[in-house]
């Protein structure tokens, strides 16, 4: 009777009780309306202001001509002696009372290497060296269209932030404009918006979706939050399969690993077609929204990096995202992969055995090798479904490549010399590189099972990257061009690098963009 009046009294307040919410998933409550906070516009001229925060980004010791006036040049060379800059690349100096700017920063890019890289890594560093300055920024050096769109690149990476969560003594940064000086400044302004900003917009989006926590992004979430993204772009087609499609299509390895989770695992794919009839790039990502590694529990500690486990599959997006929007004479096919792996009542158990889409059977030892059971489902169905002329995966696959290659280089393992090579290529050209690792032909019997066509690891170590690698390859058409990229070491920043800064890095967008306009 109490129960009821109470009912009752909620009712007609308008307030549902708690009780009656048996469907609510999570607290039902959003962490934060809030967006980031704004970040600086860029713009393009052909003359330096005579005030402000100016950047001088320097080959050598020697000022860029006709930047600054006679005395300010004066006191800065008088500076450079007694700092002895060199303008290494990587080295900077920041000077503070000469002439009439308010901070001057000195940015080494050095004679040697890759100038354009160069000039996007000290743009960017100079972004987050100056977050908190409220000047308008410049910055300069004898910048042709290549290098100012460079330049606005880099510092359109560095300045990314995510703090919507923030809420105590929140500061917003300075929102004045940074303006890239160059004499070609018209074409840098039209090659920025029509391929860098893209660019830097698809590795924002990756930087989003790994950050964010698991009670905001989850396979429901992050198809929402790719969709938002890519809106009404031109030759783009998004296809969603949901868990009873997935069933209907056999696709046990992918749904298995959700299973123990109140959040439906979902396959997301986004095609672009800017290449006529071309056969496309596939590339398949690793989406874990969360990974507690399920009945074969992780241990507490760090486990909420687990979060960012669907990197693979955000990296994926963030490029398709960049290739799209920057109208690329390119056909991709992003697949993102998307389970939440956690230990419910319903979850998987360590011996089950799943069967994938082609029919294909694993014994399941351990449920926290779950990012590759995810793929071969998603594989399985690219690969039937879309004949893609070549195949790459990417994934937070396996703590033994950070082991092997810490936070150098990601892991590449590849059945074709050819799409090796052209992986390697597109990872040197943007600072995101990789090693090829060995896929030995004796790894594939180390994962024959007993009772079923494979498992998903071998218990008692070896070499863990080259097994998950193989296990993988082992649902890829053997006439398919194929490459396996683990990301576990790469994919989040514990201190800020030039272009990254702390928290989710994104590592990748970039390489798969390059990738996909010069496989062929």
């Amino acid at each position: 009777m109490h129960r009821s009046f109470f009912a009752l009294a909620l009712a007609s307040a308008g307030i549902t009780p708690v009780y009656a919410q048996a469907d609510v998933i999570g607290s039902g409550i959003s962490p934060s309306a809030a967006a980031h906070s704004q970040t600086r516009p860029i713009n393009f001229t052909t003359t330096a202001p005579t005030s402000g925060a100016l950047v001088l980004l320097m080959r050598n010791a020697t000022l860029p001509a006709n930047v600054v006036d006679a005395a300010t040049a004066q006191a800065l060379n008088a500076a450079i002696a007694s700092a002895k800059f060199e303008g290494k690349e990587g080295s900077s100096v920041s000077l503070r009372g000469i002439g009439g700017y308010a901070r001057i920063v000195l940015s080494g890019v050095g004679e040697e290497g890759d100038r354009i890289t160069h000039i996007r890594n000290a743009s960017g560093k100079a972004a987050q060296d100056l977050r908190d300055e409220p000047q308008p920024v410049t910055i300069t050096g004898g910048l042709n269209q290549d290098e100012a769109a460079a330049a606005a690149l880099g510092y359109a990476m560095g300045q990314y932030r995510f703090d919507r969560y923030k809420t105590v003594d929140r500061k917003a940064p300075p929102t004045n404009p940074v303006t890239i000086i160059s004499s070609d400044a018209a074409s840098a302004e039209a090659l920025w918006k029509s391929r860098h900003a893209a660019l830097a917009e698809g590795v924002s989006l990756s930087r989003d979706l790994a950050a964010e926590p698991a009670n905001v992004i989850y396979p429901e979430t992050f198809v929402e939050r790719v969709r938002a993204a890519f809106g009404n772009t031109a030759n783009v087609k998004i296809e969603v399969l949901d868990e009873p499609m997935m069933r209907k299509l056999g696709m046990g390895s992918i749904v298995g690993v959700g299973q123990g989770s109140r959040r439906p695992s979902r396959l997301m794919i986004v095609e672009y077609r800017g290449a006529g009839d071309d056969l496309p790039l596939a590339m398949v990502g690793k989406g874990i929204t969360f990974d507690s590694g399920g009945m074969s529990l992780k241990p507490g500690a760090g486990m909420w990096e687990m979060k960012a486990d669907m990197s693979g599959a955000a990296n994926i997006m963030g490029a398709v995202l960049s290739l799209a929007k920057s109208k690329a004479q390119v056909n991709v096919i992003g697949v993102a992969a998307l389970s939440e792996n956690m230990p419910g009542g319903n979850a998987q158990r360590p011996g089950d055995v799943v069967r994938t889409m082609s029919g294909k059977t694993i014994e399941i030892l351990n449920t926290d090798a779950e990012g590759r059971l995810v793929l071969a489902d998603a594989n399985e169905y690219i690969v039937a479904n879309k004949k893609p002329g070549a195949l790459v995966n990417m994934a937070t696959l396996t703590g033994s490549i950070v082991g092997a290659l810490n936070d150098e280089y990601a892991g590449l393992f590849s059945r074709d010399d050819g799409l090796a090579a052209a992986v390697t290529a597109a990872g040197t050209a943007t600072g995101e590189e990789v090693w090829r690792m060995p896929l030995h032909k004796n790894y594939l019997d180390d994962m024959k099972s007993d009772i079923a066509d494979i498992k998903n690891v071998v218990e008692g170590g070896g070499p863990g990257a080259g097994l998950g690698a193989t296990f993988i390859g082992f649902f890829v058409d053997k006439n398919v061009p194929w490459a396996h990229l683990d990301i576990a070491g790469v994919n989040w920043a514990d201190k800020s690098g030039p272009v990254t800064p702390k928290g989710a890095s994104g590592w990748g967008v970039q390489l798969l963009d390059a990738l996909a306009r010069n496989w062929r």
